[in-house]
């Protein structure tokens, strides 16, 4: 059996509303979208602002449970926040406090993992993701990519069988943005999680995934899944090749400019 006969993330007939008590109404934001990814797949979704991308990924991050369908990871419904998902914020919102090792470590004392094992855990990722060396800097002695190479690493700490991007990369300058994604395929390889990331970059959703499911204006829908055939592993100069600029046109055709415009 291939890893696409078994979906580690299934996401079926999934509805969110939220409540404008002040308006006396409620918004529509994400309208029986139904996604899969398979164990060790990288999925991602791309979308006009406002198409309810976020919304998804919290959902299936369990942070809002204010939904209809059903969202599914390794066979168990999705029922509140656990320990088989884990989510990289846009920003690395890293504890000033603590070091590097102590922010990478976290998360591992909150599920009262033993003390020497979260260090032996924080310091084989923290060697994964290029940080060897700097375990005792603190987040301000950090540059931005560095940061999300910790948040990165605080993440995998946990095992998670999903790990959920939400953006990561998109306070980055353009040329570590692009590094930051080579470093993200490499530690991907690697680890081989299951992956759903969220982006407005296409070219970045193209490089990364295996899978694109393009988004329609709010309500957000499901318009059109891309699988990527583009082989691995993968360089940046992937992206001058004609494949992947046929990818590329083939799925901003998909996403309409007026629909982005009516969507903020």
């Amino acid at each position: 059996m291939t890893s696409r006969d078994a979906p580690a993330l299934v996401i079926t007939d999934l509805t969110i509303d939220y409540a404008l008590p002040r308006l006396g109404r409620t918004v529509r934001a994400v309208d029986r979208v139904s996604v899969e990814a398979a164990e060790g797949g990288f999925v991602t979704l791309v979308g006009p602002s406002g198409c309810g991308k976020t919304s998804i990924l919290n959902a299936v991050f369990g942070l809002n449970m204010n939904f209809t369908g059903t969202i599914v990871v390794n066979g168990t419904p999705v029922s509140g926040p656990g320990r088989d998902r884990a989510l990289v914020f846009q920003q690395p919102a890293l504890l000033p406090w603590r070091t590097v090792l102590g922010n990478t470590t976290y998360g591992l004392e909150c599920h009262r993992v033993p003390r020497a094992e979260a260090r032996r855990r924080a310091q084989e990722l923290l060697q994964l993701v290029g940080l060897a060396g700097f375990e005792h800097h603190y987040p301000h002695e950090l540059s931005g990519g560095m940061q999300q190479r910790v948040n990165l690493a605080r993440a995998l700490a946990v095992d998670p069988a999903v790990l959920l991007m939400d953006e990561p990369f998109a306070a980055l300058d353009a040329q570590t943005r692009e590094f930051m994604q080579n470093e993200l395929l490499r530690i991907w390889s690697v680890r081989r999680k299951t992956v759903l990331f969220i982006t407005h970059q296409i070219d970045e959703a193209i490089y990364l995934s295996d899978r694109v499911v393009v988004l329609g204006a709010r309500p957000g829908t499901v318009k059109e899944v891309v699988d990527i055939a583009l082989p691995r592993p993968r360089t940046l100069s992937l992206k001058r090749t004609e494949d992947f600029l046929k990818y590329e046109e083939r799925i901003w055709g998909l996403i309409d400019i007026s629909e982005s415009a009516s969507a903020q």
